[in-house]
């Protein structure tokens, strides 16, 4: 079996509500979904959902290879783009052909990717986290009415510009969720430290929180080690750490709690940095919008904790072979990734976004309690 090529396109992710963090908000609820399609000389094609940029120079490792190979290809992808490969957006690059990849693998052994990794249970836990901090109350209960009813007991808000509303939103959710659940706050990396400390032992005066997540700028390690040591909660960070050696830093350092990896980086480097934490007696927790390729992988390493579950509905023309019940992902029995691409339903997105939270707004880290 070879590589033979790859094919893009571009969905979008309607949500029906805006989604956002502390950095910005998708007022329309509007999503672009990157999506790579890999093509093989037997008829078997590969998906991946991941960034586009460097796909040229990055593919350029893989044509002609047996797909198999996966593990060793995505060596060789970082080999051919050592300068930039374990960063930004190439990094996606190789996350999505590497996805893909693995889902040829076990499209050709005709077995679902979880069993194919070593996975016994299909069941992966999950907890809600709903992208929601511009949701007024009502929107807020309501949506998080619709997690409880598929039986999750855990919720991460996104938060950390007000205290006194994350308290109330918290609150919120905990009332809904019943019976002391699991609660998280990602901050989304918009305070500084002591800022975090603050923020997080305010919470902390009358809430459980399971953990806070990115509390400061994902390279500082200092950071992440003092409010470790400034708050209860467990700290969770790493979704935005591209290469293997970022993470090592905070792990050696004991200044992560719950290591977290993202979907777009692909399920090699998940495995890898699986391994790594779990060396460390520490949680790996996956993240992302529809992360179906981690699902896969999470069954198969030893220290998963539980995945992100955004919503429950996928992007338009994309149909994943999973549900979910009992507060976890079910995942299903069609071989490889359990995802498909119907390419004349994918919507095209309209024009780019003015703003969003993929911006940093210029007060990070710098914001001083508002005016009462």
């Amino acid at each position: 079996m070879k590589i033979t090529g790859y094919r893009t396109l571009t969905t979008v992710h309607d949500w029906g509500r805006p989604i956002g963090d502390a950095n910005g908000t998708f007022d329309d609820g509007l999503v672009p979904v990157p999506l790579l399609l890999v093509d093989t000389d037997e008829g078997i094609t590969g998906v991946g959902l991941g960034a586009h940029i460097g796909l040229d120079t990055v593919f350029s490792a893989v044509v002609g290879e047996d797909p198999r190979a996966v593990t060793a290809l995505y060596d060789r992808m970082l080999r051919h783009t050592f300068k930039a490969g374990h960063a930004g957006a190439v990094f996606g690059a190789i996350g999505a052909i590497d996805t893909a990849l693995w889902d040829i693998k076990a499209q050709a052994a005709d077995e679902p990717l979880w069993r194919l990794l070593g996975g016994r249970d299909r069941r992966v836990p999950a907890y809600a986290s709903g992208l929601d901090i511009a949701l007024d109350d009502e929107q807020l209960t309501n949506l998080y009415r619709t997690y409880a009813d598929h039986g999750l007991r855990m919720a991460k808000l996104k938060g950390g510009l007000d205290v006194e509303r994350d308290l109330h939103r918290l609150t919120l959710i905990r009332d809904v969720l019943g019976d002391r659940p699991g609660l998280m706050l990602d901050a989304n990396e918009t305070w500084s430290r002591k800022q975090a400390v603050r923020h997080v032992a305010e919470l902390e005066r009358t809430l459980d929180l399971t953990w806070v997540e990115e509390p400061v700028r994902r390279w500082d390690v200092e950071g992440h080690a003092v409010v470790g040591r400034g708050v209860r909660a467990a700290v969770a960070t790493g979704e935005n750490l591209t290469g293997l050696e970022q993470h090592r830093a905070l792990i050696g350092a004991g200044a992560v709690d719950v290591v977290q990896t993202a979907a777009v980086w692909g399920i090699t480097h998940f495995l890898r940095v699986a391994a790594l934490a779990h060396a460390h007696d520490l949680p790996i927790s996956p993240i992302g919008s529809t992360p179906v390729g981690l699902l896969h992988a999470a069954t198969a390493v030893p220290n998963h904790l539980v995945s992100e579950l955004q919503d429950l509905s996928p992007p338009h023309g994309v149909s994943i072979d999973h549900h979910v019940e009992g507060g976890a992902f079910i995942l299903g029995d069609r071989p490889g990734l359990g995802l498909r691409v119907d390419e004349e339903a994918v919507v095209a997105p309209g024009p780019a976004a003015v703003g969003g939270p993929h911006i940093r707004p210029d007060d990070a880290g710098r914001r001083l309690p508002a005016p009462r």
